[in-house]
């Protein structure tokens, strides 16, 4: 009857991060409704099995939704994480405390942390993924610039930093200004100062935010229009770390803690 209640809390959560992840990825919005009903319901279910199979796992299921929780806001007032996606791991952590490995044993094994605290293992593989895409946008960036033989970094972007240029390289890439102001969602990862009278200065944005985005893309804009600067400029497409955070439960549902899996493998 436990294996019930594990899938039951296994297929919740994945239809919850499934539309949540839709949801994101067409409007860059989550409804706070899909969190007002994942986490109670979720809740429900995990106090309903741990009190009917397995009281003594309660404080550690306070354990577990408590480091959580914290992590979770800590990663979002320090800007690493959105509203929604912090809310996903938090409503994760109430449904999916501990590993399902009685239910769905993974193929590659179960770490010590997913039998404590499941939605570390989710995360990890979760930021595994994203840095995997962050390697596709390098590789897009350096190929571009060979087949071109157009330099990425044009006028004063020149003289940024190496770790700027490294940031913009894995996080975007070029964009016409045209495609910039057409995709609401594709945010400009530089700006430029023009007082009219020196020389304009282009400058990169390494951290695009809402705020200030209409703005940007109208500077730019006028920038192209006066043969200022290309028609070409950086942008990101700020991929929904939701779909980052549903396929890493997906794969630490199949296959584990990817993560882990990899520190063993090169510490033999």
């Amino acid at each position: 009857m436990q294996a019930i209640f594990i899938a039951a809390k296994v297929t919740l959560s994945l239809a919850f991060l499934l539309f949540a992840s839709w949801s994101d990825y067409k409007t860059r919005e989550v409804t706070n409704r899909v969190w007002a009903i994942y986490a109670p319901t979720a809740l429900l279910l995990t106090l309903a099995e741990l009190l009917l199979y397995e009281q003594s796992k309660l404080p550690w299921f306070g354990l577990s939704f408590g480091v959580t929780a914290a992590f979770a806001l800590i990663l979002f007032y320090s800007g690493g994480f959105g509203g929604a996606d912090s809310k996903a791991l938090m409503c994760i952590a109430l449904a999916l405390p501990f590993s399902t490995e009685t239910l769905f044993p993974p193929l590659m094994g179960v770490s010590p942390l997913s039998r404590t605290i499941f939605p570390f293992t989710i995360f990890s593989n979760s930021v595994l993924f994203a840095a995997a895409s962050g390697i596709y946008m390098l590789l897009r960036n350096l190929i571009q610039r060979a087949t071109s033989g157009k330099k990425l970094f044009e006028d004063t972007l020149a003289t940024e930093s190496i770790g700027k240029k490294l940031l913009v390289m894995v996080t975007g890439y070029k964009v016409s200004i045209a495609k910039l102001k057409e995709k609401w969602h594709v945010y400009p990862m530089e700006d430029i100062d023009d007082d009219g009278e020196n020389q304009l200065k282009r400058k990169l944005v390494v951290v695009p935010k809402d705020e200030g985005r209409t703005k940007i893309v109208e500077r730019l804009s006028n920038a192209v229009d006066t043969g200022k600067i290309s028609d070409r400029v950086w942008a990101t497409p700020g991929l929904p770390m939701l779909i980052f955070v549903t396929l890493g439960l997906i794969v630490a549902l199949l296959f584990g803690d990817i993560v882990w899996l990899l520190v063993s493998f090169i510490l033999g």
